[in-house]
């Protein structure tokens, strides 16, 4: 069992979770918003409004369209990403990541956070990129199953490798090979999410836990136990659980851990499922344990000591926000130099100082250890070798797989 216990939570990373919850990610509940907004895109009908409207259904790839790269007269580039996702100064009106790599290219950033869901931008962008238009954005940022449904329908640029020297050589090995996009021919990470066991050591006033199965089946945990309402969180950590690849699994698999979770909600085991607003019930104690995202962990255990997460000998999950160049946009170039900007260990370890999510660039440590030695040396920010290799990723669905797992998984937590 992997488990990391600082003494304390440096200045900067207090910092960045005061900002979080008074205004951030936190705040907004961007993780609940993001995980579960692949869910509510079902509700609304989205996979099949694909095909209704004209649109080719995911799978059926056709590769991105390029336009004329007006880069090198253009000295701009146009980055949409989510709220409280990039390092910002004292005064709160600066970002100097990215007033750096304007200092040194002489390419001005028009950076703008208007990615608040998933399924929100997706329907903001689709109506351009199924007429082959142009979004006004160079670069957006996507979580994983979304990036695989833009790469299936032909909507984002394959990246030219040229332009991107150190994220081709700086990407660490866990996110390198996507089942979604192998070999990162169209996309790049912007921040990995992990997902792992967090506990209230008051709560659990001595009872152990370091699995999955003792979430579901220990009786001294009745009733307060959470799970979370992200089906490929949720879904996977009980994959693993049960000695099952969540790479390579079957409907068979999956029907199994839905009955054993159904057995556990049944007997009252599970509290509730939750997006974000488990962390409230974690503080409070309501839950004894839970599956929990470690960017909440860092974040809660610098308000309580009582609050700390494991990781569990048979792995944990994770996912990916993505950066990726979405059809015809004007300054591909230019968006490749940023992202490849963002692989050098410098900028790298100012922006994962700031937010506190796992940073996907190797060699970043040490420039870390510079600005924070706690960050550095925590886990949940740069994975250790024993930890990215219990690194698990859920496998890509198609678009039937998707509806009929939802649909169960929908039924399961009562959505």
């Amino acid at each position: 069992m992997e488990q990391y216990e600082p003494d304390r939570l440096s200045p900067a990373q207090v910092a960045a979770m005061r900002r979080s919850f008074r205004n951030g990610r936190a705040a907004l509940t961007r993780r609940s918003l993001l995980r579960a907004s692949a869910g509510g895109a079902l509700a609304a009908g989205g996979l099949g409004a694909l095909s209704a409207c004209g649109i080719p259904a995911a799978g059926k790839t056709q590769g991105g369209v390029a336009a004329d790269d007006h880069s090198a007269k253009e000295k701009t580039v146009n980055f949409s990403n989510w709220t409280e996702y990039m390092d910002v100064d004292d005064s709160g009106k600066h970002h100097p990541t990215l007033e750096q790599f304007t200092e040194r290219t002489g390419i001005r950033v028009k950076y703008t956070e208007d990615i608040n869901d998933n399924n929100e931008f997706f329907g903001k962008i689709k109506p351009q990129l199924a007429a082959g238009q142009d979004t006004g954005r160079d670069i957006i940022v996507l979580t994983d199953w979304l990036a695989a449904r833009l790469i299936r329908l032909g909507w984002v640029q394959k990246l030219d490798p040229s332009n991107l020297p150190h994220a081709y050589a700086n990407l660490s090995a866990q996110f390198r090979d996507p089942d979604w996009d192998p070999g990162r021919a169209y996309s790049y990470v912007w921040q990995g999410i992990s997902t792992v066991i967090a506990y209230n050591k008051k709560a659990l006033d001595g009872v152990e836990v370091k699995s999955v199965s003792d979430l579901l089946d220990n009786p001294k945990l009745k009733g307060r136990v959470g799970f979370l309402s992200e089906m490929r969180d949720s879904i996977g950590m009980t994959l693993l659980d049960m000695g099952k690849d969540p790479a390579n699994f079957t409907a068979d698999d999956y029907d199994a851990v839905i009955a054993r979770l159904q057995k556990a909600v049944d007997k009252g085991q599970i509290r509730r499922f939750t997006g974000n607003d488990y962390t409230s019930d974690l503080t409070s104690g309501d839950f004894a344990a839970c599956i929990a995202w470690a960017g909440d962990v860092v974040q809660l255990k610098a308000d309580s000591p009582d609050i700390d997460f494991i990781i569990p000998d048979s792995g944990y999950m994770t996912s990916t926000d993505n950066l990726l160049v979405p059809n015809k946009a004007r300054h591909k170039t230019n968006a490749e130099r940023l992202i490849d900007f963002y692989y050098e260990p410098k900028p790298a370890a100012e922006l994962a100082a700031y937010i506190n999510y796992v940073c996907p660039v190797d060699g970043v440590k040490a420039e870390l250890e510079k600005i924070d030695a706690d960050a550095a040396n925590n886990p949940l920010i740069i994975p250790d070798k024993d930890m990215a290799e219990k690194s698990h990723a859920f496998r890509s669905l198609s678009s039937k797989e998707e509806t009929a797992f939802e649909e169960k998984f929908a039924k399961l937590t009562g959505a």
